[in-house]
């Protein structure tokens, strides 16, 4: 079976991420690592795995100006080829019900795009939606709101 980078973000996230760890119990780099290969995960993957989320942790105003609430987002010809138009549409719709900021959109995509040759699904996108906002203090209420639409089990139609 054949992991990609998202499979090893999604078992660290669930693993390590999202419990109630004190400040000081995160892992270090070489002990997750280690105990990602342990698991089975590729060397390899698991390496591209911990860079992503380095650079998930990096500062966010290394990409430029933070776009403004009225820009309109036009996805590149790349962009546009690793995210499909349902991809596209739920990332519109989740900064238009204020889960996303504009800042966010573009992290979101940035982290996205950083996944290389994984397939960006709509469940893949939720799961990065969902690092984005746990990875940023003060995002509590869009995480939680986030959370519910990653683990929701049937969705309810809109009528």
């Amino acid at each position: 079976m054949k992991e990609g980078v998202l499979d090893i973000l999604i078992y660290l996230f669930e693993n390590y991420f999202d419990g109630e760890l004190d400040e000081g119990d995160e892992p270090d780099r070489d002990t997750l690592k280690q105990e990602l290969e342990r698991a089975g995960f590729p060397t390899g993957e698991v390496e591209r795995a911990l860079c992503w989320l380095e650079d998930l942790a990096a500062d966010p105003s290394r990409s430029g100006p933070a776009p403004t609430a009225r820009a309109i987002r036009v996805f590149a010809a790349v962009e546009q080829s690793r995210l499909d138009r349902e991809c596209r549409g739920y990332l519109v719709h989740l900064e238009n019900v204020g889960i996303l900021s504009p800042t966010q959109r573009e992290l979101v995509i940035d982290r996205l795009m950083a996944l290389e040759g994984d397939e960006i699904d709509l469940e893949k996108l939720k799961w990065v939606v969902l690092m984005v906002l746990f990875s940023q203090p003060g995002q509590e209420s869009a995480y939680s709101r986030m959370e519910d639409l990653v683990f929701e089990e049937h969705p309810t139609a809109v009528h």
